[in-house]
């Protein structure tokens, strides 16, 4: 961020959202062959590592508002990767055969792309920043 203006370059608020753009335009160009956002191929990671979760467990997950992960299952559901079920009064999400045919190589996209993270950081710098945002974000959120 060479050309930061001196303004904005202590802004937690400015700096989160670029660092924020910045890794999303990163790991959506490594799912891109996929077809994939970065969104939606960690959606299917977690479908596929928990079938059967209710859409609210995967809005905490994701910290995405119920209205937009359910425009994402149903985006999803159309490409095939998902699908939901109805159980009683409950919603649980599914992979499809589709879905879990391409879960190896998505988790591979994953593993490459923290390793790009971290071989570009520093192990010990990008283990700390981890730390940090996660302590942030948990403070933030009380």
């Amino acid at each position: 961020m060479e050309n930061c203006g001196q303004k904005y370059c202590q802004c937690l608020y400015y700096l989160s959202n670029a660092m924020a753009r910045t890794m999303s335009k990163k790991a959506d160009e490594a799912f891109s062959p996929l077809g994939l956002s970065s969104s939606y191929a960690v959606l299917l990671m977690t479908v596929n590592d928990s079938p059967g979760i209710l859409p609210k467990e995967l809005s905490q997950i994701m910290q995405l508002a119920p209205s937009t992960l359910t425009r994402f299952i149903e985006k999803m559901e159309h490409r095939g990767l998902l699908k939901r079920q109805q159980v009683g009064r409950t919603t649980e999400v599914y992979p499809t055969d589709a879905g879990l045919a391409i879960h190896d190589e998505v988790k591979q996209i994953w593993n490459d792309l923290e390793n790009q993270y971290m071989n570009i950081l520093g192990k010990d710098k990008g283990s700390e920043l981890i730390q940090n945002l996660q302590d942030a974000i948990h403070k933030l959120n009380d």
